[in-house]
């Protein structure tokens, strides 16, 4: 692995990121698998970490290669600047895919590149997405992804579990935030848990993902049946 691990240096922190409760249980952590998701609820601080590391390789905020310097709106927080890497090897490819930005990584990807562009916007957003998960791939390389799935179609998660799996045996490194019970099925990955105030590791299927979605297949005459009874016909 590339990164096996950090510290944080929360003494020095004062933004925002200190009152996110689940990250102030960290003070350091190690990886222990090519593959780590973190997974949680919206605003459970994953993104917020995921980022941090990114930036700390040297990336841009919003996304793509660090040859990539341009800034939208600046919302990260200081945390990269508190954090300590433990690096084992340095990567021959690095590459930050966040879905929310991604728009704006398209455009410049145009602009930087021309005529050699690969034009995403003339594709889907989920086709667009994967081409370049196809295409920034490269052996011996270190790839942070937020929330991939977004755009993509559950066809099109589970290719890129196959994907990973050649990557890895490749010697990449995979980062990723994300709410898929799909993704997170990756075999043998590490999954943190951002839920309940802190973060740990568990396994696959007691991840809010997993369960939720389990619940929702298991039942879903049931949730039919609850939504249409107790639904008022308004629109949201």
């Amino acid at each position: 692995m590339f990164i096996s691990g950090f510290d944080i240096l929360w003494d020095e922190i004062d933004d925002y990121v200190a009152d996110i409760k689940s990250l102030r249980s960290v003070d350091q952590f190690m990886f222990n698998k090519p593959v780590t998701f973190f997974c949680g609820e919206n605003g459970s601080g994953k993104s917020t970490l995921l980022e941090a590391l990114a930036i700390k390789n040297g990336l841009n905020p919003e996304g793509g290669t660090r040859n990539y310097d341009f800034s939208t709106y600046d919302s990260y927080s200081s945390l990269h600047k508190h954090m300590r890497l433990w690096r084992s090897r340095k990567p021959d490819w690095m590459y930050f895919l966040r879905a929310e930005s991604f728009y704006n990584v398209a455009t410049k990807e145009m602009e930087y590149r021309g005529v050699f562009s690969e034009r995403y916007h003339d594709q889907s957003h989920g086709q667009s997405f994967f081409s370049v998960l196809m295409k920034q791939t490269n052996k011996n390389g270190l790839y942070f992804l937020d929330e991939p799935e977004a755009a993509l179609s559950c066809q099109n998660q589970l290719a890129l579990l196959y994907l990973i799996e050649e990557c890895v045996k490749q010697n990449c490194q995979f980062i990723i935030a994300t709410h898929s019970p799909i993704l997170l099925g990756f075999p043998g990955a590490q999954i943190l848990s951002f839920d309940e105030d802190k973060v740990e590791e568990v396994d696959y299927k007691s991840t809010s993902s997993y369960q939720t979605m389990k619940l929702f297949l298991d039942r879903y005459d049931y949730f039919v049946k609850d939504i249409q009874e107790n639904s008022d016909g308004g629109v949201l």
